[in-house]
C-alpha cells in the first residue's frame, strides 16, 4: 500500500456535488497516419493495455480508513477492468468545436468513481476532416501538472510505428485489506498525527501569510509574526500580496455543478518574437495576454474593477530526482495581474516586473509548504474543513480571482496509437470562489489554451479565446517587425540559472 500525502488527500477532500477534483486534457488526433487510416476504441484499449507497466497509478484504487482516522492509501486494484475506463462516443453530424466543447464540459463535470482507479479515457468521433479527440480524466490526488504530462507522454510515441515496451516485472498480487485492518492501521497511526504536525512547524508558521485565503483569518497575522521571531525564516512577507482583498467579479462566488469549456491555439513563434523584443519570458507574455483577454471580457460586461485582479499561478517544485514519482509536488504564487492597465505594452511590462518579484520571493518559500500546511488538519476532519473553507471564502471577498497556469509541453511531433497528435488542450479545475481557470500547454510551434468556467458565471467563454488572439495581435504590432521599438527592457537583477527537467524541458513557470 502507498499512503496518500496530506496534500494529495486535500484534492479528494475538496470534492462536493459542485466541485470535482480531477484534471483533464483534450487531445486532437489525425488518424490518417495510422496503417488503417482509422482509430477506434479497440486500438486505444490495446495501447493503454501495453503501456500499463509504465503507468502504475492507472491501476491504483483508493482504500479508505474507517471514520477518516488517517489518510487513504493506494492499492493495486485486484479487479481492474480496462473496459470500464476506456470508452468512446460520437458527436452529432456536422458538429464543430462548440459541440465538442459542450460534450467535454459535460464529461468533466461528472465525478470519478472512487471504487475504481481514478481515471477515464474517452475517444470522441465525429470531428471535422476525419479527426478524433481523446479526452483524459485523472484525479488531482494522483497527479499534478508535471506528472500528468508524464502520463500523457507514456501514451504517446515519437513515430507512428510506436515503440517497444518492456514486459511488466512479475509482482505478487496485492490483497485488498478489510475495513477492520484499515481501522487498526488508522488507530495505530493516531499518535503519529501530532508528530507530523510538529515536524511541519518550522517550515510552515513563518510563511502562513503567503498562502491564499489565510491572510484575513483572525489572529493569523500575530501568529505569523510571533513564529518569525521564534522559528528561523524570512523577515518579510515572502509574497508581494496586496493589502486589499481581491476585487469582486462575476466569476467569483459559489459555483454550480455545471461547466463551460472553450479552447484555442496561438502561435508560439509570435509569443517568442514578443518576449525576445522585450527581453522577457514566454510566461510573461502568456500571463499578460490572459489578463488582457479577461479585461476585455469584464469591459464587455460592465464589470471591470478599478483594481488589478489576483491570479493564482501554480509552480512545479518537482526536483529531477522526483521525476516519475507521480503525486503532487506543487506550490503556488498569487500575484496581481494588470487588468487595470489599458495599454498592452505597459501591461506586459508590469506583468514581467510582478512575476519576477514574485519568483524571487517564492524561492524563499520551502518547496513542501503546501504539503506541510495540510499536515495540521487532522484526517478525520480534512474533508469537512476543506469544503467549509472554500464555502466561507466564496461567501466573502475572494482571496483570488482566477487561475492562470502554463505547462511546458513537447516540441517534437507525437503519435497516439499511430495517430498524429495535432493539439492538446488542458481542461482544469474551478472551485467555490474561483470560477475561471485559464491553462495553456505548449506543443510544437503553438500554445494550446483551455478555458474552464462556471456555466452560469461565464456563459460566453468563447469570447475569451477571441480576446487572447486579439491581445496577441496587439502586442505583435508593438514589436520591431511593425515599428522600431526601444532596446529590450531587461531587469538589472541577476536571474538564476534556468532549471531543466531530465528530458530538457523547462520548469512549469518558464523562468
Amino acid at each position: 500500500m502507498r499512503q496518500l500525502t496530506s496534500l494529495d488527500a486535500q484534492f479528494l477532500a475538496i470534492e462536493s456535488p459542485r466541485t470535482v477534483g480531477h484534471v483533464s486534457g483534450l487531445a486532437i488526433l489525425d488518424p490518417s497516419t495510422t496503417p488503417s487510416g482509422t482509430l477506434d476504441v479497440a486500438d486505444l484499449s490495446r495501447l493503454v493495455s501495453e503501456r500499463l507497466p509504465l503507468l502504475p497509478p492507472m491501476r491504483w484504487k483508493l482504500v479508505n480508513v474507517p471514520l477518516g482516522l488517517d489518510y487513504p492509501s493506494w492499492i493495486e486494484d485486484p479487479h481492474f477492468d480496462l473496459d470500464f475506463h476506456v470508452r468512446d462516443l460520437a458527436l452529432p453530424p456536422g458538429a464543430g468545436d462548440d459541440k465538442l466543447a459542450e460534450q467535454v464540459a459535460r464529461i468533466v463535470a461528472r465525478p470519478l468513481d472512487r471504487s475504481r482507479p481514478l481515471w477515464e479515457l474517452y475517444l470522441i468521433h465525429g470531428l471535422p476532416d476525419g479527426r478524433v479527440a481523446m479526452l483524459t480524466k485523472i484525479h488531482h490526488a494522483v497527479v499534478d501538472g508535471v506528472s500528468g504530462a508524464e502520463i500523457l507522454t507514456a501514451l504517446l510515441d515519437p513515430s507512428p510505428e510506436g515503440r517497444d515496451v518492456p514486459p511488466p516485472e512479475p509482482s505478487p498480487a496485492e490483497r485488498e485489506p478489510t475495513e477492520a485492518e484499515m481501522l487498526a492501521r488508522g488507530i495505530a497511526n493516531l499518535p503519529l498525527q501530532p508528530l507530523r504536525a510538529l515536524r511541519a512547524v518550522p517550515g510552515t508558521l513563518p510563511y502562513l501569510r503567503a498562502l491564499p485565503g489565510t491572510r484575513d483569518l483572525p489572529g493569523l497575522r500575530i501568529l505569523s509574526r510571533v513564529a518569525q521571531r521564534i522559528v528561523p525564516g524570512p523577515q518579510h512577507d515572502v509574497l508581494e500580496f496586496p493589502t486589499a482583498p481581491a476585487p469582486i467579479t462575476p466569476f467569483n462566488g459559489p459555483i454550480s455543478p455545471h461547466r463551460r469549456f472553450a479552447f484555442g491555439r496561438l502561435s508560439l513563434d509570435a509569443v517568442k518574437e514578443i518576449k525576445n523584443a522585450y527581453g522577457f519570458t514566454v510566461n510573461d507574455v502568456v500571463v499578460s495576454i490572459s489578463a488582457g483577454a479577461v479585461r476585455r471580457w469584464l469591459m464587455d460586461h460592465d464589470a471591470l474593477p478599478a483594481e488589478p485582479l489576483l491570479a493564482m499561478v501554480p509552480v512545479s517544485v518537482r526536483s529531477p530526482e522526483q521525476s516519475g514519482t507521480f503525486g503532487n509536488r506543487v506550490s503556488v504564487m498569487v500575484v496581481p495581474v494588470a487588468t487595470d492597465e489599458p495599454d498592452p505594452r505597459r501591461r506586459l511590462e508590469r506583468t514581467h516586473d510582478t512575476l519576477l518579484t514574485a519568483k524571487d520571493r517564492h524561492r524563499a518559500l520551502p518547496a513542501d509548504l503546501l504539503t506541510d500546511v495540510t499536515r495540521f488538519i487532522p484526517p478525520a476532519v480534512a474533508a469537512r474543513a476543506a469544503r467549509t473553507t472554500l464555502s466561507v471564502l466564496a461567501g466573502r471577498r475572494p482571496p483570488l480571482n482566477l487561475i492562470i497556469s502554463n505547462v511546458p509541453g513537447p516540441r517534437v511531433p507525437l503519435f497516439c496509437a499511430g495517430a498524429r497528435l495535432e493539439a492538446h488542450y488542458p481542461v482544469s479545475v474551478i472551485t467555490d470562489g474561483v470560477g475561471l481557470n485559464i491553462t495553456v500547454m505548449s506543443y510544437l510551434d503553438h500554445l494550446d489554451f483551455g478555458i474552464v468556467a462556471d456555466r452560469e458565471m461565464v456563459p460566453d467563454v468563447w469570447s475569451m479565446i477571441e480576446g487572447l488572439r486579439e491581445e496577441l495581435d496587439e502586442l505583435s504590432r508593438l514589436t520591431p517587425r511593425f515599428w522600431k521599438a526601444p532596446a529590450p527592457r531587461r531587469s538589472a537583477r541577476r536571474r538564476p540559472p534556468r532549471a531543466t527537467s531530465p528530458a530538457g524541458s523547462p520548469p512549469a513557470d518558464r523562468s
